[in-house]
């Protein structure tokens, strides 16, 4: 069973910037879509930013701050996020997609907190 490992979070201060990297255990072929997710404190997960169909997108919470980067090659995705907000703290999740049987995969999460 595919795995896919976050790393990168931690602790921050806020307009400090942070780099989180996903990396899958093994090898996802057909990848389509590879994003981040997060999830506030008592709040719903959204979605952060993706790369679906080599088209990028973001959430207008973090446009102009955020850098998703994604390697299918090497089925790894990161997010690179700067002037980091304390509302920004959350759980951050990846997740990434395959067309080949409809694999979904998400990571297990890693904890981003900004300190005001």
């Amino acid at each position: 069973q595919v795995q896919l490992v976050e790393s990168g979070g931690g602790l921050v201060q806020a307009g400090g910037s942070l780099r989180l990297v996903c990396a899958a255990s093994e090898s996802i072929i057909s990848i389509h879509f590879m994003g981040w997710y997060r999830q506030p404190p008592g709040d719903e997960r959204e979605l952060v930013a993706q790369i679906s169909s080599g088209v990028t997108s973001y959430a207008d919470s973090v446009k102009g701050r955020a850098t998703i980067s994604g390697d299918a090659a090497k089925s790894t995705v990161s997010l690179e996020m700067n002037s980091l907000k304390p509302e920004d703290t959350a759980v951050y999740y990846c997740r990434i997609r395959s067309s080949y049987r409809g694999d979904d995969y998400w990571g297990q999460g890693t904890q981003v907190t900004v300190a005001s």
